[in-house]
């Protein structure tokens, strides 16, 4: 799956998970905290919350200026980091005016995203969770 397709699969979980927290009686909650990798915060990327046991709602956003904030199933959820980087560009089509679309491939390993290792206990009300990554 590309990292565009990736990205907006977890924003449209994202949606998904808001519009089943409205309620008296909300299966999701809040949380937040920073994403960095060998101490660096990261840039951009996304981060994505799936219940354990698949039942209930998924949820996630986006990473920005190291940070992200968003909602996230109860209970025991598996977590999905993702952050892309520019490696070069591509024609779009084989002509001499085609428009450039960039080429982007992930940072992380799989350990962190296709094949997770990384969980979070969410509980009512906020949350708070902050994530150290090492690539070396």
């Amino acid at each position: 799956m590309s990292i565009v397709k990736s990205v907006l699969c977890v924003l449209a979980a994202c949606t998904l998970g808001l519009a089943a927290g409205c309620g008296p009686e909300s299966k999701v909650a809040q949380i937040s905290g920073s994403v960095k990798i060998d101490g660096n915060p990261v840039d951009k990327g996304s981060i994505a919350f799936a219940p354990v046991d698949g039942k209930g709602p998924s949820g996630g956003g986006e990473i920005v200026g190291g940070k992200y904030k968003c909602d996230a199933a109860l209970g025991e959820c598996k977590v999905e980091l993702r952050v892309p980087k520019s490696v070069g560009k591509r024609k779009l089509y084989d002509t001499p005016e085609s428009p450039m679309q960039e080429i982007f491939e992930e940072v992380l390993p799989q350990k962190y995203n296709e094949a997770t290792e990384l969980r979070v206990q969410v509980q009512k009300g906020k949350n708070e969770k902050n994530w150290d990554l090492m690539l070396k």
